[in-house]
């Protein structure tokens, strides 16, 4: 199992320090995740201040970008990288799509489908120097003209990673993916009995082995340096939970444990605004689904108790802020 990281900077301006020092705790990728800054800008100063750890979306918005726009960044990504960049995408939902940015909502497992099999046909026209020729059901792509053909580059395999959390979108990734995304409001149950097989029914209808596509978790930790503390944070993370158990994107893991009434529940409390009443729905036994817990030099043998063969990386969901327990939570992991 691979250990990783996710960064969640104030400031572009910090990704290339906070890089460095994952790098040197040992952490196999550095994440770096789309919500206030532009990930690929960071990736790229990241790039510049490492020479071992992967670097990664986690993820980019795949429908606010046309696929040779993301073609074109993550091309130049992977040659400033020296062959380190993976491109995780995701969808989003509607709202933001059609009211954060102005696009058009459609299917988003088929379109996330085209996206991933357009890029590979723009980097291999690239690549190769062959002719572009992708028709898609929702692109179609003829026309590279040498003018705009950046050309080959010495690693051009680039990992495409797609954020899963339905059936639909884990057989996508098990069709065209080179990994999938987890989200942190997720179970064990979750994994085993939805995502894992979803992933390999997609695989078998592409004739791929469902070994090919690597599962990424983030994960949901109560982490401190006492038990106090543990508490502490566990007791914080029934509004979190709340805040994604709300959505209805997530109502199908609520519903494989009998959570659906809840999931309703905060959902209507939500649309009345009524956030403080929101973390009052999540039960105890909610958070021992969701919700890994230990100290800094244990919560790596917790982990790895629970998603060991279910998972072939994690990462807590925690913002990496280069201090020096995360040292010892790699150490942990590897011991």
């Amino acid at each position: 199992m691979k250990v990783d990281a996710e960064l969640a900077v104030a400031s572009p301006g910090e990704a290339a320090t906070l890089a460095g020092k994952a790098e040197e705790y040992g952490f196999d990728c550095l994440w770096v995740n789309e919500t206030k800054h532009d990930p690929f800008v960071q990736i790229a100063l990241a790039a510049g201040s490492t020479g071992r750890i992967e670097l990664g979306t986690s993820i980019a918005l795949a429908f606010t970008r046309s696929p040779t726009t993301l073609a074109y960044t993550a091309w130049d990504l992977q040659g400033l990288s020296k062959g380190r960049f993976i491109l995780g995408l995701g969808s989003q939902v509607k709202g933001h799509i059609e009211r954060r940015f102005g696009m058009k909502w459609e299917p988003p497992a088929p379109k996330m489908k085209d996206v991933v099999l357009a890029l590979r046909s723009i980097w291999g026209s690239w690549q190769a120097g062959t002719k572009l020729d992708y028709d898609g059901r929702f692109f179609h792509l003829d026309l590279m003209t040498p003018f705009f053909n950046p050309g080959s580059i010495e690693n051009p395999i680039i990992p495409v990673y797609v954020a899963a959390v339905n059936e639909g979108m884990c057989r996508v990734g098990g069709m065209v993916a080179d990994g999938i995304h987890v989200h942190p409001l997720h179970t064990v149950k979750y994994l085993r009995e939805v995502v894992r097989p979803s992933i390999a029914e997609g695989a078998s209808k592409a004739s791929r082995k469902k070994e090919e596509i690597a599962v990424a978790a983030s994960v949901f930790a109560a982490i401190g340096e006492n038990e106090s503390e543990v508490r502490a944070v566990r007791e914080a993370m029934r509004q979190q939970i709340s805040f994604y158990a709300s959505t209805r994107s997530y109502k199908r893991v609520l519903a494989l444990h009998g959570w659906g009434d809840i999931g309703e529940r905060l959902h209507s409390l939500s649309v009345k605004g009524e956030w403080a009443a929101m973390g009052r729905e999540v039960t105890d036994e909610m958070l021992d689904e969701f919700v890994v817990q230990g100290s800094w030099s244990d919560i790596g043998s917790v982990v790895t108790k629970k998603y060991g063969g279910l998972v072939d990386r994690i990462r807590m969901y925690l913002p990496f802020d280069g201090d020096e327990k995360w040292r010892t939570l790699v150490n942990g992991f590897r011991a």
